[in-house]
């Protein structure tokens, strides 16, 4: 315990004395003053780590590219950014509940604006509704959550946080949901259900009949959450429509954002929809003022020209099939892409990947010895990604 306790006071140490040179101060741990031995909740020390896409290195001769985030290298439209540069109020708290975005919104998606609560990204909108529906019950006993793995990296930091266990389902080797795997490992404790679609990072969408056979197996208590980060994107005739699902099921929990297609992630603006006897209980666990103003009427400047997005989201649908086409080429097996990223399952050469890439001006986000997600750039990025891939010897494994 002691040698603990001087491990992580050493840590704090350290934060304190970067947090102060990076201030220009001198802290109170180098001037040899008392550390403050203040314990986090025991469940943080047991949470992964979120790891944010870097940026690439200079390389001297070349331009630099990030391709680690899955950002939309696209800025927003013309009429976002006058949208933007008009909001001069920002000395003024935002709507909490974002009103006139929701019933632009409800216009746009043809549901009732009282279906839909806004969050702060699609992140913050499921952050809500774990806080709402799933944590440890008064009996001390654990809610559990149930979601693919591998898939978004902030579900299991999310729902530690919340309170509620993760239980982690892997993926097929294609990439894919095992959803007939998640729908046997439903426990009387499951009280939600994630589903990322196309999956982050792997790339498939889910199908509208597996869907659907999945949410009739569950419990009609069992929320169903899925998650459509990246929806624009989708050109799967057959890919699940989440709207659809919530208009027919009670249980369903739609999650979309602004942050990919509209390319506003830097403002945060993000939503969920579900029946009013769900939204009651999110509006409570709902953050005021999770969207600000300013990104309130980008947003809806963006719904207001959502033809010239679906435009620019073309333009980055056809520089994937490029890309995926590319790879196919030289015979590498990478699963579906339905979102705007592919994946290459590298396994132990996911590393030496990652760091032949940087030396080309290219960051892409690597995962342990798991696998390489890259974002689709501008076409240069995208060319140079699949020069690199053909001089890269160790294949992705075969699915």
């Amino acid at each position: 315990m002691t040698s603990a306790l001087n491990s992580r006071d050493g840590a704090e140490a350290a934060a304190v004395a970067i947090s102060a040179a990076e201030a220009g101060t001198p802290s109170l741990a180098a001037a040899g003053g008392p550390i403050a031995s203040v314990d986090p909740r025991s469940v943080i020390g047991r949470l992964p780590k979120y790891a944010a896409g870097k940026p690439p290195a200079p390389i001297p001769g070349l331009e630099s590219f990030k391709l680690s985030s899955n950002e939309n290298p696209l800025p927003p439209i013309p009429a976002v950014l006058e949208a933007i540069a008009a909001q001069t109020a920002v000395n003024r708290y935002p709507d909490p509940v974002a009103t006139a975005l929701r019933r632009r919104l409800a216009e746009f998606l043809d549901v009732p604006a009282e279906d839909i609560v806004t969050g702060g990204g699609s992140l913050g909108a499921l952050n809500q509704l774990l806080a709402a529906f799933a944590g440890q019950q008064d009996d001390g006993v654990q809610d559990e959550v149930l979601y693919a793995w591998r898939s978004f990296e902030a579900y299991p930091i999310s729902v530690g946080l919340a309170g509620a266990k993760s239980v982690q389902i892997p993926v097929m080797p294609d990439g894919r949901h095992d959803l007939e795997a998640m729908a046997a490992a439903v426990t009387e404790r499951t009280r939600v259900a994630l589903l990322c679609t196309p999956n982050n990072p792997t790339g498939p969408a889910l199908r509208r009949e597996e869907t659907e056979r999945f949410i009739e197996s569950v419990p009609s208590n069992v929320l169903v959450v899925i998650d459509e980060a990246y929806q624009e994107f989708v050109r799967d005739q057959e890919a699940v429509d989440g709207i659809a699902m919530y208009r027919k099921y009670p249980n369903v929990v739609v999650l979309r954002t602004f942050s990919k297609a509209h390319g506003l992630a830097g403002l945060r603006v993000g939503y969920s929809i579900s029946r009013p006897e769900v939204t009651q209980h999110l509006r409570v666990a709902a953050v005021p003022f999770a969207v600000s103003t300013v990104g309130e009427h980008a947003a809806m400047a963006s719904l207001d020209h959502f033809a010239e997005v679906v435009e620019r989201v073309q333009t980055l649908v056809d520089e994937r099939d490029r890309v995926m086409a590319g790879l196919r080429e030289i015979g590498w097996s990478v699963p579906d892409a339905q979102g705007n990223f592919v994946w290459l399952d590298l396994g132990e050469a996911t590393q030496d990947f990652a760091a032949l890439a940087a030396t080309q001006a290219l960051s892409v986000r690597a995962f342990g010895n798991e696998g390489v997600r890259v974002s689709i750039g501008e076409p240069e990025a995208n060319s140079r990604f699949l020069e690199l891939c053909r001089t890269f010897t160790k294949a992705p494994i075969a699915s």
